[in-house]
């Protein structure tokens, strides 16, 4: 039997079993997560503000070795559609691949089983993008093939990728036989990779274009042997799903040697208050600091108002991520943790997706390992609740391939706007005000005052501006540091990205090893990453005030403790490109490690100090402070403004 007629049957099978097994599929009871960590300290209001289940797992629905790649709608009935890459042989992206798809009728509280909506038959057939129509009814979904592997590789470049769009017009009970749309949205010259969302798409309601349906794509250029191009794109149609064209086309190219700028991809859309289409992406591996991008289209989806520009300060590692909005709030659903896929949050932006909430401002839904992702609308709260809200992600306590999780929430659940944060000034030119986070406070310094942290959750964060970013220049970083931990690590400043592949520089306490270290990781060209280390004879955890300097220059990178010298050969490179970018004292960038004691006149110059500058610097010298490109003296906190 071919097995696009056995897919057909297998669909049809399901569809008339929903019905008679409703009822007891839905008091089938699943898996049943607790909170996320964290929720037990935000007020609640009732049981349903937060619950969440397994929805796809391979113990679970047999015949599948892993699940992947979530992507969820609302049908115009009210049923939700949670849709899902059933992988079949192992968990690699490129082998025999199911598109799967389960259905609930009462908000996501109960589900049916699984229905096979495109069978691979042993290609690929994944990167599931719903969008429905509303005028209509008809829930349409454009998916990518490519040739199956037996193995758990990826697809070999070029990459044999066609776009293919089928449709259900009851429900999603039953579904079309997949049509390509390769001649209609993949150019000629878009032949190795190419993915359709894998997130919803979009129906427009506002303005001329109001009916128009718009989906995310992106592609890669192949040529003389080598991939030449990324493309990032939007694809739409105004008649219901039976058309579609290329729109908004954002392309950089690669440059011999491997290198490019940006590579947004995985795009996911949503429409502003104002008629407009906000479009964030993954940003992977391009030059431009930060692993999300962003840009605006206003005029349907057909041109981009400007090129995509990176959010480097929105902290993210390279992963899809989702956009929803509700009313004048966006919401953004993606991993917290900036070097691994764990820790999912939601993040919110209150003036259309232009800047977002940090990450201590954020709702945790889990600290486990987690991935992609997609939000849907499911309906009001009671009690005027709010709106309530599904996330389907892809979740696990070992891995965050182990299950895909569907989490449902009302909008009062998150957390509520928060106010300024208390502050501190930055005198370099400049600068500005600098976060004070999680209570630090003020003490007695080795120059007026200081500030002190607890270890638990204290930090001050710069706000990112360019001048921050020190790329490849020689620098001098000074501090006063006053700690007496014996164990753990005790983070004193941290710029650039976090964990053993993202450009970086830092230095810190290691009591229990006896010593402070420095270390940078950077990025050269197309070379992979190197780090470098320095580290001095002694932790000075003794409660005294200690001078400390970080110098990268003359081709070393030198540590200097109270004068004494401590130095290594330098690896040539960017210290923070590639990297979500942040400045914090008293804490690493994932907010997983924090330093308890006290830190005072802190002093960054994008230049390597002479060893007398340096000396000057111990004695109180303040020549250099101003060419600083970060001068915080630390002598207050005051209250937010």
């Amino acid at each position: 039997m071919p097995s696009s007629l056995r897919a057909r049957l297998r669909s049809t099978l399901t569809a008339l079993l929903t019905a008679s097994l409703t009822a007891v599929l839905t008091t089938t009871a699943l898996l049943v997560l607790p909170h996320p960590a964290g929720a037990e300290d935000r007020p609640r209001t009732g049981a349903t503000e937060f619950e969440q289940q397994v929805l796809f797992k391979a113990s679970q629905d047999p015949g599948y070795a892993c699940f992947r790649i979530p992507a969820i709608v609302r049908s115009t009935a009210g049923t939700l559609l949670a849709f899902a890459e059933g992988r079949v042989l192992n968990c690699g992206d490129a082998a025999h691949i199911d598109l799967v798809l389960k259905r609930s009728t009462d908000g996501g509280r109960t589900w049916g089983p699984l229905q096979v909506v495109n069978e691979g038959a042993g290609d690929t057939h994944g990167n599931p993008a719903p969008v429905v129509d509303r005028e209509t009814g008809r829930i349409l979904l454009a998916e990518t093939y490519n040739t199956g592997r037996k193995d758990s590789a990826s697809c070999d470049v070029p990459c044999d990728r066609t776009p293919h769009l089928q449709y259900s017009d009851d429900d999603g009970l039953t579904w079309s036989e997949p049509r390509s749309l390769a001649e209609r949205i993949r150019p000629a010259h878009w032949n190795s990779w190419y993915a359709t969302g894998p997130v919803h798409g979009i129906q427009l309601t506002r303005g001329r274009h109001a009916g128009r349906l718009v989906l995310g794509v992106n592609a890669e250029t192949w040529a003389d042997g080598r991939v030449t191009a990324n493309h990032a794109a939007l694809v739409t149609s105004d008649d219901g799903g039976e058309n579609w064209r290329i729109g908004a086309t954002d392309t950089w190219p690669i440059a011999t040697d491997g290198t490019f700028r940006q590579k947004p991809s995985e795009l996911t859309l949503t429409e502003r208050a104002d008629g407009s289409v906000l479009v964030s992406g993954r940003e992977q591996d391009g030059t431009d600091l930060g692993h999300r991008s962003q840009t605006v289209s206003r005029d349907g989806g057909r041109s981009f108002a400007a090129p995509f520009r990176a959010l480097p300060d929105l902290y993210m590692p390279q992963v899809q991520g989702s956009v929803l909005r509700l009313g004048d709030r966006m919401l953004l659903a993606g991993p917290a943790d900036p070097d691994r896929r764990r820790t999912m949050a939601i993040r919110s932006s209150y003036d259309g997706g232009r800047t977002w909430e940090s990450v201590d401002r954020g709702t945790v839904v889990t600290t486990d390992w987690s991935g992609y992702s997609d939000l849907v609308r499911i309906g009001r709260g009671a009690d005027g609740a709010g709106a309530v809200v599904g996330l389907l992600y892809e979740g696990g306590a070992v891995d965050a391939r182990d299950e895909i999780r569907f989490a449902r929430f009302t909008e009062d659940w998150l957390k509520p706007r928060r106010g300024p944060d208390p502050t501190t000034p930055d005198r370099a030119p400049g600068g500005g005000r600098a976060a004070v986070l999680g209570g630090a406070r003020s003490t007695d310094g080795a120059f007026g005052g200081a500030i002190a942290f607890d270890g638990a959750d204290d930090a001050v964060r710069l706000p990112y501006r360019s001048r921050l970013a020190l790329h490849d220049k020689e620098f001098t970083a000074s501090l006063w540091f006053r700690y007496t931990a014996a164990g753990g690590e005790h983070p004193l400043l941290w710029m650039g990205g976090v964990g053993t592949t993202q450009p970086q520089v830092w230095v810190r306490g290691e009591p229990a090893s006896g010593r402070l270290t420095g270390l940078m990781t950077v990025r050269d060209g197309a070379a992979p990453p190197r780090s470098v280390s320095v580290r001095s004879t002694g932790a000075y955890n003794d409660g005294r005030w200690h001078h400390l300097v970080l110098r990268r220059g003359g081709g070393q990178l030198t540590l200097f403790v109270d004068g004494a010298r401590f130095a290594v050969a330098d690896v040539a490179g960017s210290v923070s490109r590639n990297s979500p970018f942040g400045v914090h004292l008293g804490q690493r960038v994932d907010s997983r490690v924090h330093f308890t004691g006290a830190l005072d006149e802190v002093l960054v110059v994008d230049r390597a100090l002479s060893d007398d500058e340096v000396a000057g610097l111990r004695a109180g010298d303040t020549a250099v402070r101003r060419g600083a490109i970060l001068w915080l003296p630390m002598d207050r906190v005051e209250r937010g403004h």
